[in-house]
């Protein structure tokens, strides 16, 4: 359970603090040697009671809304075994301060040691150790307890629906199961890259009435997952899709439900020099592999993307990168596609920086109701105790940048100071800036991409993306290109698919506008 509390305070007085040290034992019943990094937690105690269901509070978590409400420490953990004891400086790797600056009173602790280094990413998942949640009261000087690792995160269950799901879908999910199909395909391209086995993964859904060995064909909707999606967390879309073809409120169609997920966070099915080739995999060897053993129209105008938020960014890529594959982008509040707007940062003004304005004003990150509520520092320093790998912001750098001598990404900005790199935001405008791309290509592009462009946005969005399409929409207009980019008054990043109680309704309509390009004329009545 996620938590909602209250930001901490910090003591007002400059005085040297004595650093928190506290350790942390792996229980030597049952759990086996490991690594990972060790990540400790804490929050006032009260406030997260209050928020939490029941009073009862079963984790305490960063919360993307709240950065600032949970503390965190960090270290790396090389090794540890079970009845071994490590010691975790608490002032050391710290965000938002030391745990030395917390004012005395009432907390919850609990600590977890990050197994796959994978915490940005996923949270907590299977492998992962973690303690009980420890109720302590911190005073000036006072130790904290002994913590012990004593629970192994069990593996995620595919199938199961976040609490939040509608009944209709609980519903849908036991027979939308029988027409979901797991397709896994090891790609030559990106094993080669890797020097290791990789692998293409998604769910292909098929519509009722779906024959393998009948003749009729189906056009195709390839989506792709926001950030934190991955291929066991598809059980809501896959029911949500089946139910709707089944009620007829949207048309028969095949859906390929991919993952672009990865290590380093999203891959965003990007050729990139850090990830590998994963849209020349995906439309070179996966896509006609699929073709192959589905009844698909395996045609351009039977092709379709739809993704939202990096999935909006992927499928608007995959659109404009290999525009004869696909017969149309369906894109929902896509990631930055014009990084003169890198979420309110030109990244390629003179002294570019991505905390703070020219006039020295910060650069707010995540907003709700016109409220600034997290900024760009914020979360990039956020990310940097948790970990290195699967951050949202290291991620874009994983598809982003050129690879450095140390064989990882080139930083777009410095962490500590929020300066931009003028040569890595070079490199990101010449290789993966879609306004860029379409402003120097256009001629060649317009025969297989002229009116494939459909973009849908909120102009509330949460992160303020619907700055990008802005621009990316005065690209088109300027390049007298025929496209589709909606901004939907007040909706933010995460109602813009509600409409009355339909929390799908735009997919719904996105669906009929894909077939109506497939099968003309024969869309909804």
């Amino acid at each position: 359970m996620g938590l909602l509390a209250a930001p901490l305070c910090l003591h007002a007085d400059d005085a040297p603090l004595a650093h928190r040290i506290v350790r942390v034992t792996l229980d030597g019943t049952g759990i086996q040697a490991t690594s990972g990094r060790l990540l400790l937690f804490a929050t006032q105690a009260d406030a997260a009671r209050k928020a939490a269901k029941d009073g009862k509070v079963d984790a305490v978590d960063t919360n993307p809304f709240q950065p600032k409400a949970v503390s965190i420490a960090a270290r790396d953990v090389s090794w540890i075994a079970p009845g071994q004891s490590l010691d975790i400086d608490a002032d050391g790797e710290a965000f938002p301060e030391g745990f030395s600056a917390l004012p005395p009173g009432d907390y919850l602790v609990q600590a977890v040691l990050d197994v796959g280094h994978d915490y940005n990413y996923l949270g907590r998942h299977e492998g992962d150790v973690m303690s009980d949640v420890v109720p302590v009261k911190l005073t000036p000087g006072g130790a904290l307890p002994t913590l012990k690792l004593n629970h192994v995160v069990p593996a995620r269950d595919p199938w199961q629906l976040p609490p939040s799901a509608p009944q209709a879908v609980r519903d849908a999910l036991p027979e939308a199961r029988g027409h979901a199909h797991a397709e896994i395909m090891q790609s030559p391209a990106l094993t080669a890259f890797a020097g290791h086995p990789l692998s293409i993964r998604a769910w292909v859904v098929t519509p009722p009435g779906y024959d393998a060995k009948g003749s009729t064909r189906y056009p195709t909707v390839y989506v792709t997952h926001g950030f934190g999606g991955s291929f066991d967390r598809y059980a809501g879309t896959i029911a949500t899709v089946w139910s709707a073809m089944k009620n007829k409120d949207m048309p028969p169609m095949i859906w390929v439900l991919l993952d672009e997920s990865g290590p380093t966070g999203t891959h965003e099915f990007a050729d990139s020099v850090n990830n590998g080739p994963w849209g020349q995999a995906l439309t070179t060897e996966y896509i006609p592999w699929l073709e192959g053993r589905y009844r698909m129209d395996g045609k351009p105008n039977g092709r379709f993307l739809n993704g939202h938020s990096s999935g909006g960014w992927a499928t608007l890529w995959l659109q404009t990168r290999y525009p004869k594959v696909f017969g149309g982008t369906w894109s929902t509040s896509p990631d930055p596609s014009d990084f003169h707007d890198f979420t309110g940062i030109d990244l390629y003004a003179n002294g570019a920086n991505a905390y703070k304005k020219a006039d020295g004003t910060v650069n707010p990150l995540v907003r709700d109701k016109g409220k600034v509520i997290a900024t760009f520092e914020t979360f990039a320093k956020m990310e940097r105790v948790i970990g290195p790998y699967g951050g949202q912001l290291a991620s874009f750098e994983w598809v982003f940048s050129p690879r450095g001598q140390d064989g990882r990404p080139q930083p777009m900005f410095n962490r500590d100071t929020g300066a931009v790199d003028p040569a890595v935001a070079t490199y990101w405008r010449d290789h993966f800036d879609i306004a860029q791309r379409l402003r120097t290509h256009w001629p060649e592009l317009k025969p297989d991409l002229d009116g494939k462009i459909h973009l849908i946005v909120g102009t509330a969005d949460t992160f303020y993306l619907d700055g990008p399409a802005k621009l990316l929409k005065d690209t088109l207009d300027g390049l007298h290109a025929k496209s589709d980019i909606r901004f939907i008054p007040g909706r933010t990043h995460f109602d813009l698919y509600l409409e009355g109680d339909d929390r799908q309704a735009l997919l719904k309509k996105i669906a009929w506008e894909m077939y109506e390009v497939a099968r003309p004329g024969q869309g909804r009545k």
